[in-house]
């Protein structure tokens, strides 16, 4: 028999949950590979171990290289990936999810499926945005104009809050620098609000495609559940990020580093756990472990790894 190497593949119930792990790490020009159950990150200043399962989402950014066995590791420990352009700006690809329950996923897809409950839980996430007020009788455009005046009023906020200039949101993902200090500020925190929300969504065994507000992309339901963050987060980092190093080249990097501070300060992860459940009306303690059985229109569900014999009934069997 082969021996095998390194520490043993945990079982799910060894591996931190969610809502306790650290938020993200950016990477680039980097070595990825693995000794035992940490990755090895090697590049020109060094090497660093990083506890695979200690980490939500690892962003995976230009002149990234990694093993094979690193990945094996980023697998076994739930660890979300998503392989990204520079600065974070693109999400090219992303690894397999964390639950293997497909409870959160099947309840979206109900939800977002009729027109009716689809409205309810939109006008959820903009009742989590307006606290003080009754949204529960507007109309999507009304919701969405609604919206609209709050986020022009958040930026003119900070902008007067940090002595920033502002005039109007510019960004061109092909070329990250031609934007504005506050722009390329601006793009650095929504993408790290991105990520970390991309990876609780698809980790938690929920569908990062099926939206509520946004519609026809593969991230629609991303930047749904983003926007429940960026006046309070995303945002004044970005702001704050552009008032003391506005002029730094590496403004991007700073921009990361400041919104990862705002994420474990604000204990984000744990309230993005707490909002995706009750939005799509689901708790985390009925989510479990994903146990397969098969589906029956008349006998419901039945048990998965069973031969079953031909069943001779009364009619359409």
């Amino acid at each position: 028999m082969k021996r095998k190497f390194g520490a043993k593949k945990p079982e799910l119930t060894e591996l931190s949950r969610v809502r306790d792990r650290i938020t993200f790490l950016y990477l680039e020009h980097a070595k990825l590979n693995r000794q035992d159950s940490a990755i090895i990150v090697t590049d020109s200043r060094g090497t660093v171990f990083v506890p695979a399962a200690i980490v939500s989402v690892l962003m995976l950014g230009p002149g990234v290289d990694v093993s094979h066995r690193a990945m094996e590791l980023i697998g076994d420990a739930g660890l979300g990936v998503a392989w990204v352009g520079e600065q974070g700006v693109r999400e090219y690809a992303h690894g397999r999810p964390l639950n293997h329950s497909s409870k959160l996923l099947e309840a979206q897809a109900r939800l977002v499926s009729n027109p009716k409950t689809r409205v309810a839980v939109a006008r959820k996430m903009y009742q989590k945005r307006f606290p003080n007020d009754d949204v529960s009788g507007l109309s999507m455009q009304a919701l969405r104009g609604k919206e609209g005046s709050r986020v022009r009023q958040v930026y003119r906020t900070q902008s007067q809050k940090t002595n920033v200039p502002w005039s109007r949101r510019e960004y061109n993902p092909d070329n990250f620098e031609a934007g504005t200090p506050i722009n390329k500020a601006l793009t650095a925190a929504h993408q790290a609000l991105y990520g970390l929300s991309y990876s609780v969504i698809v980790a938690m065994g929920a569908s990062a495609g099926l939206g509520f507000v946004h519609t026809g992309h593969d991230l629609s339901f991303v930047y749904d559940f983003a926007d429940l963050y960026k006046a309070e987060i995303s945002i004044p980092v970005a702001f704050q990020v552009a008032a003391e190093f506005g002029d730094d080249k590496d403004i991007g990097a700073r921009t990361r580093l400041a919104m990862r501070d705002a994420f474990a300060d604000g204990k984000l992860l744990v309230r993005m756990v707490d909002d995706l459940t009750s939005l799509l009306g689901v708790t985390e303690t009925s989510i479990g472990a994903g146990v397969i059985n098969l589906w029956d229109d008349k006998l419901g569900l039945q048990k998965f790894g069973v031969q079953y014999h031909e069943f001779k009934g009364d009619g359409d069997s």
